[in-house]
C-alpha cells in the first residue's frame, strides 16, 4: 500500500481520524527545522534543528524523533513561488516527501511555506533574540509556523 502524500488537509484528516502527534519539517539545503504538535492539533512548538546530510542519515534522525514522540503523520513545507507556482525547490521537497513517507510509513501533508521564515524571524525579533541565536533557531521556528498553519486547517475542518 502506498503512503499518502497530499496537499489537502482534508485528506490527512481522513487518514488520521483519531488525530495524533504530527512532525513538521522545514527543509533547508543545510538544515532541517523540526516542530511538533499535540495529539489534538491545537498548538505547534519548535523542535530541534537537524544538520542535513545524506538521506540515510536524515532518515535515521527523523525515525528517532518519530519513535520518541509517537508521531502519526508529517507536515512538510512546500516552497511555492509567490504566484503559487512550483519551481525546482518544490520538486525537491516533493521528492524528499516521497522518500521519507515511504521510509517512515507515515502520511505526509505538503503545506505552503511562503512567508514562514519571515514570520518566524519577526516573532524571534519580537522576543529580542540576538542575531546569532535567531540563526540557530530560525529553521525550527519556521517549521512550527508551517505546522501551526496546517493544524489550524486540520482542526478547523478547512482545506
Amino acid at each position: 500500500m502506498e503512503t499518502l502524500i497530499t496537499t489537502q488537509a482534508a485528506a490527512l484528516r481522513a487518514a488520521l481520524p483519531g488525530g495524533g502527534t504530527l512532525l513538521g519539517l522545514d527543509l533547508g539545503t543545510q538544515t532541517i527545522g523540526t516542530a511538533f504538535c499535540d495529539a489534538g492539533w491545537r498548538f505547534a512548538s519548535p523542535g530541534k534543528t537537524l544538520k542535513r546530510g545524506k538521506f540515510g542519515a536524515d532518515r535515521e534522525a527523523l525515525a528517532e524523533l518519530v519513535r520518541e514522540r509517537s508521531v502519526k503523520g508529517m507536515v512538510i513545507g512546500l516552497p511555492l513561488n509567490m504566484d503559487g507556482s512550483e519551481g525546482p525547490r518544490s520538486q525537491s521537497s516533493r521528492a524528499y516527501a516521497r522518500n521519507v513517507a515511504q521510509a517512515l510509513a507515515l502520511p505526509v501533508l505538503l503545506w505552503d511555506e511562503r512567508w514562514s521564515t519571515t514570520s518566524a524571524e519577526s516573532a524571534l525579533i519580537a522576543q529580542d533574540m540576538s542575531r546569532a541565536k535567531r540563526a540557530e533557531r530560525i529553521d525550527s521556528h519556521a517549521a512550527a509556523v508551517i505546522l501551526q498553519a496546517a493544524i489550524d486547517a486540520l482542526a478547523g475542518g478547512f482545506a
